[in-house]
């Protein structure tokens, strides 16, 4: 996936491929529930400007993702509670704009020096970290 924003959510055009389908022509449950938790760890990684793991999510399919299909995920943070989670949305809408899946998701959130010190990165990590907002 590759990533764009606007500042206020990330986004990001999708096909995803045949071998992935579960019934004819329909993506795989797991694969669109992928690509809502990759959606929204992006918002929350660049939005928040922290290091984020998944701590839960729910997932609602709402419409068929289509394989070869062009879709547009976004991700949106909805609420920081406290210092350590966020509470991030993920939606896929089709060629059309009909919202096809959405997933809401808490996240636990890390400065880089916690990522360091709970071995979630390690320095070569964080040096792409640092260097993707220009922090120390």
């Amino acid at each position: 996936m590759k990533f764009f924003t606007n500042e206020k959510a990330v986004y990001s055009r999708v096909t995803v491929p045949a071998h992935l389908c579960g019934w004819n022509n329909v993506a795989h449950g797991g694969v669109v529930s992928t690509i809502l938790d990759e959606i929204m760890s992006w918002a929350a990684l660049y939005l928040l400007k922290r290091i984020t793991l998944t701590q839960s999510m729910t997932v609602e399919f709402i419409k068929p993702v289509t394989i070869s299909a062009i879709m547009e995920a976004e991700g949106r943070v909805l609420e920081v509670k406290g210092k350590r989670d966020a509470l991030v949305e993920g939606v896929i809408y089709n060629a059309d704009g009909k919202v096809c899946a959405r997933s809401t998701g808490t996240f636990k959130v890390f400065s880089p020096a916690v990522a360091k010190r709970l071995k979630i990165a390690d320095d070569e990590m964080l040096q792409w970290f640092e260097s993707l907002f220009d922090i120390k």
